[in-house]
């Protein structure tokens, strides 16, 4: 049986590696990729890349899913406080599933609760905002605390694909 994960990208300005970069090694790897944003209109990235996303992140449901993966970029403070996101981050963990956020989505992980006492990276605009939720801020570019993995930024792309693939068994 196929593995399945889910991106969440913001509508707008998400970083356009951090999407691909994973996107494209998931699914050389088997992974059944869904795409899911606020908006089912065209998404843009930061550097002009387009994407149709296949589902409302409303309509997310954690158990359809091995892993949930949120893309950074500016736009992704558009779910640092979004009660759906926070619910769904905290259903990942509950439900043992790979949890993972790279540049600034860490916060969104952050703000949810599910990263207190846990250890995680972010880009590093957002390194007070991870500790105050209770973070431990490790300076690598790539984090693993069990199943919950964040990079700080488009850099970090391939390796937190890697980590991915890794903590899903293959």
């Amino acid at each position: 049986m196929a593995k399945k994960a889910v991106m969440i990208i913001a509508s707008n300005s998400f970083r356009d590696e951090e999407f691909k970069v994973p996107h494209l090694v998931l699914e050389d790897n088997g992974v059944k990729v869904t795409i899911a944003s606020s908006s089912l209109d065209t998404a843009r990235g930061i550097l002009g890349t387009r994407v149709n996303p296949d589902i409302l992140v409303d309509d997310i449901k954690a158990e359809d899913y091995d892993a949930i993966i949120f893309v950074g970029g500016a736009g992704a403070q558009e779910y640092w406080d979004d009660p759906v996101a926070h619910n769904l981050a905290v259903e990942a963990v509950k439900q043992n599933k790979v949890l993972a956020a790279i540049c600034i989505a860490p916060i969104i992980l952050a703000n949810a609760g599910v990263l207190k006492g846990k250890k995680a990276t972010v880009w590093s605009s957002e390194i007070k905002s991870l500790k105050a939720q209770g973070a431990v801020y490790t300076a690598e570019s790539v984090v693993t605390d069990g199943k919950i993995i964040t990079a700080n930024g488009p850099t970090a792309a391939s390796l937190f694909a890697d980590k991915i693939l890794e903590a899903l068994g293959l």
